[in-house]
């Protein structure tokens, strides 16, 4: 399920993105070399019963009572081994090679056998898992009954992820020299009904939606919280000439986000749900606690009295990769938070240190954006949400067993029961939702180092390459480290608050506009050169190439998107799986086939060529994928198709 909704995700993509035409639907067509012994195709998944070096399957099986007998069979087979077979269920699962799996397919007891699919272990999803939400809510802990402000650049509610949970918008932006207002009405403010909608003509360059950014964050807060109303509060203005390139941005001031906090001081008189509000923004950066600076005395006040009342302000500490936090995040009176990934390793970009109150998960997050998509981004503005969405959950949880439900008593509770990260020499608990609900004891810490890269992985740079060849990138210098947990994609740019600073001796100019650096979203390159092989390889060397790794994990998860081969076919999910694939230890016809398709599908995403420009006579290069794609499926490995995409597909002048 979860593939196929990928899959369509690009083909949006490409609707919105520059007109990039629909990936082509593979050709059913017959396999040739068929045998009459072989399975029926629908019983063995396509791909499995070429799979030389094997591959781990789930064997649906008719019924539970089957499954010790089969598992015997199984056992049996030559290169086969059952790697689970868990009590009671229709299925096991099994390690063997494509010829093995055949013949298992044969048994009448076997319904079905497909491959056991790894899928991202930094998704929403698993970061659900990881704090516990998911236990949470099928014990009917969703946050009914609360409601989570959200402080950002709007929301698009109609989006299906949030499900039609934003009950209140208001918006307060700045209208000045250079900036203009987001909210729909021009103005500097707006409490009507889609006062901070998203999707407002303000907030798009060309087909670029500058707002997203919120949506994000209130998919994450959404996910862990979904019984919890959502108020949207957009505070951020247009700057239409950002930087050296002089591309629009957005920014906030620190007047709209004051206005925005006293708006919801108010509120919570009518709304007395309302148990936190989520600030993914900041600015500046503090080594520590930031209480007596005078430049956020205004801040801390608005914090103070929202506190009072029993709402907890949850802020970003801020992706500079340093010890302390940026505003508001470096207020006592502020809940921060900072990334781990799945692993609960500390990102080298996240923010870090005794300011912080939590860590949770940041890395890889995939969650909504305007237009009814989805995007994968990272940084501590994706942690936030989760504390914010934990909140609600404690708070109803409070509400029907009569505890405290004060702001400070549900922090100290997940503080309580999150799991010691240490870092940098300080202990920061990782978000554990489910344990403070239950009030079990923490999980044992994890220590880690700064710079740490920890094991490299299966498929890390550091395990032993294919040799060199003439005009490919040198090989890395000995005793390169290995790329390691900790070196996690580029987290998206916080929003930055501009704070003002009064003084009043005599006039200053107006603030400058701090503008942060425009999101890079994952679509389809611009790129006018194809590249072989083996200059893809050597893009994905490490530190070798021109493309950075995100591009590079951009273009590969657009590619694991759009076809059937990878990456799980072939194994090229990550950039050290792919440098293999392009660059194989031993040139054979399957690997030089499936090294050349790769290549094929890297151009595509890279934006060198186009499915629909003709590689000879009527054939386009979305036919000459898809035909190659089928063949591959079926195990054969033409060198012809090999040739054809080398020569008109990754040797093309554009």
């Amino acid at each position: 399920m979860r593939l196929r909704a990928l899959v369509a995700q690009v083909i949006v993509l490409g609707v919105v993105f520059g007109g990039v035409p629909a990936v082509p639907a593979l050709a059913e067509e017959p396999p040739a070399e068929a045998v009459q012994t072989a399975p029926k195709p629908e019983k063995l998944e396509a791909g499995l019963a070429s799979d030389e070096d094997g591959a781990r399957a789930i064997v649906e099986l008719a019924v539970p009572a089957q499954a010790e007998q089969v598992a015997g069979e199984a056992r049996l087979l030559p290169e086969t081994d059952v790697v689970l077979q868990p009590q009671d269920t229709s299925f096991i699962v099994v390690q063997g090679t494509g010829e093995s799996l055949t013949e298992l397919a044969k048994d009448p007891r076997v319904v079905s056998i497909r491959r056991d699919r790894t899928y991202s272990p930094s998704s929403l999803a698993s970061g659900l898992t990881l704090v516990g939400a998911d236990r949470a809510h099928t014990e009917g802990a969703d946050g009914r009954g609360t409601t989570i402000a959200i402080v950002d650049t709007g929301i698009d509610a109609a989006h299906p992820a949030l499900g039609n949970k934003v009950v209140r918008q208001a918006c307060f932006s700045v209208v000045d020299v250079g900036a203009r207002s987001l909210c729909p009405n021009g103005q500097d403010t707006d409490t009507s009904e889609r006062a901070a909608d998203a999707t407002t003509p303000a907030c798009l360059d060309g087909q670029v939606n500058l707002c997203e950014h919120g949506t994000h964050v209130a998919g994450i807060a959404h996910a862990v919280a979904p019984g919890a109303d959502i108020v949207a509060l957009q505070v951020f203005s247009r700057v239409d000439d950002c930087g050296e390139a002089g591309e629009p941005c957005v920014t906030a001031y620190e007047s709209s986000l004051l206005l925005a906090l006293e708006y919801l001081t108010r509120l919570k008189d009518t709304v007395p749900g309302l148990v936190a509000v989520n600030m993914s923004l900041g600015g500046g950066l503090y080594g520590g606690s930031c209480d007596g600076e005078p430049e956020v005395q205004e801040m801390k006040g608005r914090l103070d009295a929202l506190l009072a009342k029993g709402v907890a302000a949850v802020a970003a500490a801020g992706n500079e990769g340093s010890p302390g936090a940026g505003a508001p995040g470096c207020l006592s009176d502020a809940v921060t938070v900072g990334a781990t990934d799945d692993a609960d390793r500390v990102p080298d970009w996240s923010n870090h240190g005794s300011v912080l109150d939590l860590f949770a998960p940041g890395v890889d997050v995939d969650s909504s954006v305007p237009g009814g998509r989805t995007e994968i981004y990272s940084g501590t503005s994706m942690s936030t949400p989760h504390v914010t969405g934990a909140l609600a959950v404690l708070a109803q949880r409070a509400a029907e067993t009569g505890a405290d439900a004060s702001a400070g008593a549900l922090t100290g509770r997940l503080v309580a029961a999150g799991r010691p990260i240490v870092y940098d020499g300080v202990a920061v608990p990782r978000l554990d939702l489910y344990g403070a609900l239950t009030g079990a004891a923490p999980s044992p810490g994890v220590t880690q180092n700064p710079g740490d890269p920890g094991d490299p992985g299966p498929g890390d740079p550091g395990d032993p390459d294919v040799p060199e060849e003439p005009g490919d990138d040198p090989s890395p210098e000995p005793g390169t480290p290995p790329v390691g947990p900790t070196q996690a994609p580029v987290p998206i740019p916080l929003p930055t608050v501009t704070v003002t600073v009064t003084v009043t001796a005599s006039p200053v100019d107006p603030p400058a506009v701090v503008a942060p650096v425009r999101p890079t979203m994952c679509v389809r390159g611009t790129s006018k050169k194809t590249l072989s092989a083996a200059k893809w390889a050597a893009e994905l060397g490490t530190g070798k190439g021109t493309l950075t790794d995100t591009t590079l994990r951009c273009y590969l998860g657009m590619v694991g998107k759009a076809s059937r081969v990878f990456p799980e076919l072939a194994g090229a999910s990550n950039p050290a799986a792919a440098r293999r694939v392009l660059k194989p230890a031993k040139r054979t016809k399957r690997a030089v086939f499936e090294s050349e398709l790769l290549a094929a599908w890297l151009n595509w995403a890279s934006g060198s060529v186009n499915l629909t420009a003709k590689v000879n006579g009527t054939t386009s290069v979305g036919d000459a994928l898809t035909t190659a794609e089928a063949r591959r499926l079926r195990g054969s490995f033409p060198s012809a198709s090999a040739s054809l995409l080398s020569r008109h597909v990754n040797a093309r002048r554009t």
